[in-house]
């Protein structure tokens, strides 16, 4: 969510998290890989909302994480 928002910034504006939640529905084994994929649910002027869905090896969603960024700019 973060490197989403920093890559949407507007020049010289800066980010930091004001909310992350995190919420697991099934384990992941150690020593496997498991896939993350972030979606904008808003990119607002002052805000922007991302949702991160957490994948295991064989498609099994492990976790949904949901973090807010404040947009901060020197206006």
């Amino acid at each position: 969510g973060a490197i989403g928002t920093v890559v949407n910034l507007p020049p010289g504006a800066r980010t930091t998290t004001t909310d992350s939640s995190t919420k697991f529905m099934a384990p992941a084994a150690v020593g496997t890989t498991v896939t993350g994929e972030s979606t904008a649910l808003h990119r607002g002027r002052t805000t922007m909302v991302w949702q991160t869905l957490i994948h295991n090896e064989a498609g099994k969603l492990c976790a949904v994480v949901t973090q807010t960024q404040l947009v901060m700019t020197d206006r």
